[in-house]
């Protein structure tokens, strides 16, 4: 598990990002009285937590606040993400040190994607634990797929074919060779299941920016980063 501040006035926003969190496998504390930066850095020193999150609305009024990432970042060396509004976002120039943002309303999928991205830059997530296609993620730990920070759901072979193809990007796969280290030797299907369940990925997880399979002709699928 990793440990996770996040530095904000309590609000039920705040409460329901930190209950996510929590849901995800995140320790997850609040620090809300950010009158004192001093006692403020003495409290995530004392912690120490993996990552931490800042929300911009919290500062207002305190520039002072605006430079806690980078006092932070002198005692322990960890990832910063700034929680903002689009009425804060241009205070986001002032914050020195902060790695990442993400703009309100928060998304559960989309936080939990950006800090273990940070966490992953930072070495402290291993790198096996997690798929990266473009703009597409596999949480192998947790079997959780993202596109672009949106969850994905799907059914198990769903989700085993894809993380197969993904896991052997660029390579040309036959139906058959497909259905075989899918499906297994001893399934009966024909190799049209297989065709049908890439059509039920396409449709989860392409759009017009986004195309993950390729389709060889006379030949079978490849995966590629969605580009």
């Amino acid at each position: 598990m990793f440990s996770v501040i996040v530095i904000a006035d309590v609000t039920e926003p705040i409460e329901k990002l930190s209950a996510e969190l929590a849901a995800k496998d995140f320790i997850c504390s609040i620090i809300s009285d950010i009158s004192d930066v001093e006692d403020a850095i003495e409290q995530v020193t004392e912690q120490r937590p993996d990552l931490m999150f800042i929300a911009m609305d919290g500062v207002s009024g305190n520039s002072r606040i605006l430079s806690l990432p980078q006092r932070i970042k002198q005692e322990i060396p960890l990832p910063v993400i700034a929680l903002a509004s689009r009425e804060t976002f241009c205070r986001l120039e002032s914050a020195k040190g902060v790695d990442d943002f993400i703009l309100e309303p928060w998304d559960a999928a989309e936080v939990v994607f950006r800090a273990k991205r940070a966490l992953q830059r930072t070495n402290q997530l291993g790198s096996e634990e997690l798929l990266k296609c473009g703009d597409l993620m596999i949480d192998l730990a947790r079997c959780e797929v993202s596109v672009n920070g949106r969850l994905v759901l799907f059914t198990f072979k769903e989700y085993e074919l894809l993380k197969f193809l993904a896991s052997n990007k660029d390579r040309v796969f036959t139906r058959e060779s497909l259905l075989n280290r899918v499906w297994g030797y001893d399934y009966y299907g024909g190799d049209r299941t297989v065709d049908v369940h890439i059509r039920r990925l396409r449709s989860k997880i392409e759009d017009s920016p986004h195309t993950f399979i390729e389709t060889v002709r006379n030949v079978g699928y490849k995966f590629r980063d969605g580009v």
